[in-house]
Formats: C-alpha cells, structure tokens, sequence
C-alpha cells in the first residue's frame, strides 16, 4: 500500500478520493449549518415566548392594579337607575355618601322601549370586596393558546341580542361591526365581538365554566389595525381572557355569551376566577 501522503491512492479507496473528502466536508459543514440555524431558530422562539410571557406578567400586574383602584371592579358598591324618563338627583347622592366614597353616572337602553335610562354608580376604596381580595387565579401562560382568526367587518350596523346576567333571561341589542372566523381543533366558528367603546370585546365561553373559571364566560379584548377598515388577521391571545366585572361585584350587569361565542374545547389559559380571604365572596 502507497503512503497517501505522496498523492497516490490508498489500495481500495476510490481515485477520487479528494473530491470525495472535500464533498464529505461539505456536507458536514451544510449539516452544521443546518443544525446552527434550527437551534437558532429555537433560540429565537424561545425569546420570542419569554418576551410575550413577560408582557403577560406585565398585563396581570396592570390587571391587579385596575381591579384594586378606587374605582375598580372590586370597589363598586352600588348601582342605583332613576326611575323611567327621569335623571338622577346627583346633588341628594353626593349629600349621603360615606367618607371616601365617588358617584359616578352611567346610561343605557331600555330593551323594551329602547328610552335611555339613567343611574348613578357608588364606589367605595374601602369596600368589603377590597378588603379581602386575595388575587386572581390564573392558568400558567400557554403560548399555544395565542391563535390566529380572521376577522371581517359587515357593512352598516348589525346588532347581536345578549343575555345579561341580571336581566332574568332578557336580552340587550349590541352592535357588532363584524364576524372573528376562528378554527379550533378541526371546528369553524365565527364568533360575534360587540363594540365596547371603540374596543371589540369577545365574551365567551368553554367547558371550564363553572368548574375551573367563572360561570357565566370569560371576557377577551381583541386589537384591530385602525388603518385597514377591510378583513383582516388578528390574534386572540386566551391567555389574556378574563373575569367579566361581575365576578367582583355583583352590581354590574355583564353580559354572557351567546350561543355562536360557546367554544367546544375546554379554553385552559387565561384568568380563572377571583380568590378571597376569610371566606368571603363577591356575591
């Protein structure tokens, strides 16, 4: 046998040895090429999940704040609407309030006749409800529970009845400028957002209610592109879902979510429901 030091073939080694060895060489280098790009790639979706698990902590830390304010969910004490036609007596009700207490006024339609109604909200920074709020308990951040629909407005206003939850099984007109086309474990849906001053507010709900999250469905904003008024993506990020208002006082009348907006997969991500201290409830 040939020392191969000398440039000529090794007995049994191909002729082309060299190229043969420089494709070898190529080859691995494209294999850890491609290896140094896909762990890249994880790299990247790993920040990718740590960025948006911090914005989600930062979200429950606002969420906590809002909730605890003077005039937070936790805070309202009394919903009071003035007889039909009439408005209420704001300065009779500043006269009675308590050390601390805020008035607050609030509008709505009558279902039947469609006359606004007017009333007066009572807050109370040192309610019952603040007092022995402990938190909020929430799923862990699941980033596969951030998904993709489509969303498609509808030209002119179409309203969508809801069930309110202290309207004994009457419903409320709400106006909702378009369809959220959503497919969930292999099942279309095309859920109704309602406008909530400016805002689309998804009210849904899943097999966790009333077993592991609030009862009467959970609430969810959803963010357009104000730029494009046609279809377009959105993300619905369930782990931002959360309490409506009536889980944390029962003088909100929230409403449920009609039957288009009822999931068929349990939803395990986003807030569950409150946790009070020394056994009180909001209710």
């Amino acid at each position: 046998m040939t020392d191969p030091t000398d440039g000529a073939p090794v007995h049994g080694a191909p002729a082309n040895g060299d190229a043969a060895s420089r494709d070898a060489a190529s080859r691995d280098a494209a294999s850890r090429d491609a290896a140094s790009r896909d762990a890249a790639s994880r790299d990247a979706a790993s920040r990718d999940v740590a960025t948006e698990r911090a914005a989600w902590d930062e979200w429950r830390a606002r969420r906590r704040a809002a909730l605890t304010a003077p005039q937070g969910n936790l805070a309202l004490v009394e919903t009071r609407w003035a007889p039909p036609g009439e408005r209420p007596d704001l300065d009779a009700a500043r006269a009675a309030l308590g050390e601390g207490h805020t008035l607050t006024t609030l509008e709505r339609t009558e279902p039947v006749s469609g006359r606004p109604e007017y009333g007066l909200r009572r807050w109370d920074p040192r309610s019952p409800a603040l007092r022995h709020f402990d938190s909020v308990d929430t799923f862990p951040y699941r980033p596969e529970w951030v998904l993709e629909a489509q969303y498609e407005p509808v030209e002119g206003a179409r309203t969508v009845p809801f069930e309110h939850i202290r309207d004994n099984g009457g419903t409320r007109d709400l106006v909702v400028p378009g369809d959220l086309r959503l497919t969930l474990d292999g099942a279309d849906y095309t859920l109704s957002a309602f406008d909530d001053d400016g805002t689309l507010l998804l009210v849904f709900g899943d097999p966790t209610n009333g077993t592991s999250t609030y009862g009467a469905g959970r609430f969810l904003f959803v963010h357009l592109d104000e730029r494009d008024a046609g279809p377009q993506r959105v993300v619905l990020d369930f782990n931002r879902s959360f309490v409506p208002p009536c889980g944390f006082s029962d003088q909100y009348n929230c409403p449920m979510p009609p039957r288009q907006n009822r999931l068929h997969v349990p939803v395990e991500a986003g807030e569950k429901v409150p946790v009070f201290r020394d056994g009180y409830g909001a209710h």
